[in-house]
């Protein structure tokens, strides 16, 4: 009978051994599987980023292989020379660039973070006009920017009776406004609600809740949202074919025509001549240049000034 119980404690050992190397073997299987997939999904993601950044590296080593040796002295500070001339430059092409971008963005980034602050903040859900303000964002963000600027054609155009730095303004802050009251918005939505709820705790307004702590938190994506929107119509030249006209004098009014990078560009390499095309490649390289110089001031403000929300500013 001892016997019988010996063998009984052993035949029980080796199954509970047999069971735990089962399930040992069972969670190596499923451990070794979970690796295998996150390696696939991360190569998967690796290759996606080469894919993306492929196109961009040879556009930008397209540019600056071809517009570098275009960048003179002359290029910047000269308004254009005769058609088929290598003398000339596209100085007030670029005036005219960061003028009509810059008004745009007077007009554009306020409308458009307070639109954004309001949807985020002060919308109900259960109103009509939220939801048509989203609805009528989102179709102004995939309209063709040749249709808005028809619009600004038909507008300011024809009002004014002529081209004007105004008139292209206008037809930028369009295709601005939706970019910057999206992502004005989301960015918004992501701040911890323990802030707001943190500010009402103390008996502070919603207004000043809103403006005082919960934009702080959220100023550095708003920034980049800002960023992105002016990248956007920096390089924009439907628009402004019919609304700034271009020229080659430099600015002298608001309700005057004027020249500007992209149009410029469009110009240069329309002619048949080796000399315009290389103007070209250099426009097209100071464009570039112009829009990282923008991003970086802005990205160095935002990080400077940091956006960590204290309790004196309360």
């Amino acid at each position: 009978m001892h016997r019988n119980e010996l063998n009984s404690n052993n035949s029980n050992n080796n199954s509970n051994h047999n069971n735990k190397q089962k399930i040992r073997n069972m969670i190596l299987r499923q451990s070794y599987k979970r690796r295998l997939i996150d390696k696939i999904v991360s190569g998967f993601a690796v290759l996606c980023v080469l894919v993306a950044i492929i196109p961009l590296g040879s556009i930008l080593l397209e540019v600056i292989k071809n517009g570098g040796p275009a960048i003179s002295i002359q290029l910047l500070i000269l308004p254009p020379g005769a058609i088929g001339s290598a003398i000339g430059g596209i100085a007030p092409a670029i005036q005219g660039t960061l003028i009509v971008v810059g008004l745009a963005s007077l007009i554009a980034v306020p409308i458009g973070v307070l639109a954004g602050i309001y949807l985020s903040e002060f919308a109900s859900s259960n109103w009509l006009l939220p939801s048509a303000v989203r609805l009528f964002n989102d179709v102004l963000t995939g309209l063709p920017s040749v249709v808005i600027g028809i619009v600004g054609y038909l507008t300011i155009v024809l009002a004014l009776g002529s081209f004007s730095v105004f008139a292209g303004a206008f037809s930028l802050s369009i295709i601005m406004m939706p970019i910057v009251v999206r992502i004005t918005e989301e960015t918004l939505k992501i701040v911890p609600n323990s802030l707001r709820e943190a500010g009402y705790s103390l008996g502070i307004s919603k207004f000043k809740v809103t403006f005082s702590i919960v934009m702080k938190s959220a100023k550095s994506g708003v920034l980049t949202g800002i960023v992105l929107a002016i990248s956007r119509i920096a390089g924009e030249t439907a628009p402004l074919i019919m609304t700034i006209l271009g020229t080659s004098l430099f600015f002298t009014s608001l309700t005057k025509p004027i020249d500007a990078l992209p149009l410029r560009i469009w110009r240069l390499a329309s002619q048949p001549y080796e000399s315009a095309h290389s103007q070209g490649w250099g426009a097209a390289l100071i464009l570039m240049i112009i829009v990282v110089l923008l991003s970086a001031i802005l990205k160095f403000l935002a990080q400077r000034k940091g956006f960590n929300v204290k309790t004196s500013h309360i």
